[in-house]
């Protein structure tokens, strides 16, 4: 469950960016939210926060968030852009790589109000990698400092690191990003913030004012490496606004490898995770870096982040497994608030199934049409019978669904 992060006043002092050293006032504690309601010894819950198709359209609605200069603001954009793609299959290996993570983090630049150049600011700091935390070094794929990350109100211990945990700092960052742009009324200087420092770029625009539209990279005294930093940032933009002038094509992402949350109840090992989701277990604790002792603990929030197929595969695995508890009550399928929706396909439907029922004195079996949100184990539960049953009855071999699709609950006699 992603917390909420309330941007302070402006009267108040601010969080350090992400990429300082210096420390920072405390900022205010999450808004509290309601606990969500208990499954039966360690089920998870539905699969969260599912991203809207993004085969064809990631990037035409990645470039119609963008509110920064184009390729042609400043020649180091195009200089910075060109050595990205200096190797054409590199590059594009390289955005296949890490197109699962763009995309989840566009989600939430989008909750947050926050322009899509800030969603490839990982690629700046670490090229989307989770690098590891060292003493007194930053960390994750937003490279954040230990002592900012406390004041964010991300955890850093040794079992476990907010700042690799890529859901958890992906909303505090947004959400520090959108504050710096509410102070400064200025995105660039938003940049700025997060790799100098809140206060050393206040004191600059106190004593230069406030840079006008032009240039596009502003010529405030900030340091090389300051001013370097937006200039990759709008790079990286640029070649994702004009690919064929850098002879790159941009990949596309499956529906199946979108990236999901699902929350568990209880501890579970990554171990056991990852056999029961299908998927390798180092690709899994590459998504889920920031349990550092290889257990997913609900201390820590309890959160799963996998790609959709293998999340749907390990909910029915945990949900089966609970079967037969105090209470065979599973918790329902549902997005999160205020997310988009789904296309009409490969989605899981809601419980709320439409019943077909046979027509009377006539010796057929029961028709369930599936809804947003349904999953083979819901239906089965619904009607008190078994999913190896409902997979018999339609000439199912898996746990695919589709909406729409019509499934026999009973045998034809």
């Amino acid at each position: 469950m992603n917390r909420v992060f309330r941007p302070l006043p402006l009267a108040l002092s601010l969080v350090l960016a992400a990429c300082a050293t210096a420390p920072a006032p405390k900022a205010p504690p999450p808004r509290a939210e309601a606990p969500a309601p208990m499954l039966p010894d360690a089920v998870a819950s539905a699969p969260a926060s599912p991203l809207p198709p993004a085969s064809t359209t990631v990037w035409e609605r990645l470039r119609g968030s963008f509110e920064m200069a184009d390729c042609n603001a400043d020649p180091a954009i195009d200089t910075w852009a060109r050595r990205y793609t200096r190797s054409p299959k590199g590059f594009e290996a390289q955005m296949r790589r890490i197109l699962p993570r763009l995309v989840y983090v566009q989600e939430s630049a989008a909750r947050h109000g926050v322009p899509g150049e800030f969603t490839l600011l990982p690629w700046v700091e670490s090229h989307f990698k989770p690098v590891p935390p060292r003493k007194n070094r930053a960390a994750g794929m937003w490279q954040i400092m230990p002592g900012t990350a406390r004041h964010m109100g991300l955890s850093v211990r040794r079992d476990y690191d907010g700042r690799l945990d890529l859901t958890t700092s992906t909303d505090k960052v947004m959400a520090l990003l959108k504050h710096y742009h509410d102070y400064f009324q200025d995105w660039r200087l938003a940049d700025y913030a997060y790799n100098a420092g809140r206060y050393g770029v206040d004191r600059l625009v106190n004593r230069e004012g406030a840079p006008p539209a032009e240039p596009a990279v502003p010529t405030l005294p900030v340091r090389a490496g300051t001013r370097a930093h937006l200039v990759k940032l709008m790079a990286i933009a640029c070649v994702v606004r004009e690919p064929e002038r850098f002879h790159v094509k941009l990949p596309t992402l499956d529906a199946d490898q979108q990236l999901v949350t699902v929350e568990l109840t209880r501890r579970l090992s990554l171990d056991d995770a990852a056999q029961q989701a299908g998927m390798p277990r180092a690709a899994l604790a590459d998504l889920n870096a920031g349990y550092r002792n290889g257990v997913i603990d609900t201390r820590h929030g309890g959160q799963l982040l996998l790609p959709r197929r293998h999340a749907e595969q390990l909910r029915t695995a945990l949900l089966a497994q609970a079967v037969g508890g105090p209470s065979d009550r599973v918790a329902s399928v549902s997005a999160k608030p205020g997310l988009p929706d789904l296309g009409e396909e490969d989605v899981p439907a809601t419980r709320q199934a439409e019943h077909i029922p046979a027509a009377p004195g006539v010796d057929s079996p029961e028709v369930h049409v599936v809804k947003r949100g349904d999953t083979l184990f819901d239906i089965a539960h619904h009607y008190g019978v078994r999913v190896t049953e409902l997979r018999q009855w339609n000439h199912l071999r898996g746990n695919t669904i589709r909406i729409g699709q019509k499934l026999k609950v009973g045998a034809q006699d």
